[in-house]
């Protein structure tokens, strides 16, 4: 396991794990403005996002249907385990991310970089 913090570059911005254990993982996403998140879901890990400061279009699928809500500074969302969801930048934003360890543990159904 690296050794934290440690910074990963992504098509949409970066990821900064600064916390990691066989328990949980803290992460700063910072997502530059246009750019999407894969649309996707988790087989098991269980996050909660919260915007440190920016603003995002975050999608979530409910009753079979996406849906979309802008969340701003302060707001906080639980995402459990086979929930589809994505997050999109309005303008530079810094998101908190709280997780279980499960890191690879991503399904992608739609990713606008390619990304398998």
């Amino acid at each position: 396991m690296e050794s934290v913090p440690y910074r990963v570059e992504k098509p949409w911005g970066y990821e900064l794990i600064w916390a990691r254990t066989d328990r949980y993982v803290g992460k700063i996403l910072h997502i530059e403005p246009g750019h999407v998140l894969s649309l996707q879901y988790h087989e098991k890990k269980d996050e909660t996002i919260h915007v440190l400061n920016g603003e995002i279009i975050f999608r979530i699928q409910e009753d079979g249907e996406l849906k979309e809500r802008k969340m701003v500074e302060g707001e906080s969302y639980h995402i459990v385990p086979h929930t589809v969801h994505q997050m999109e930048a309005v303008v530079p934003s810094d998101l908190l991310e709280a997780s279980t360890p499960e890191l690879d543990d991503v399904v992608r159904l739609e990713d606008r970089y390619g990304r398998k």
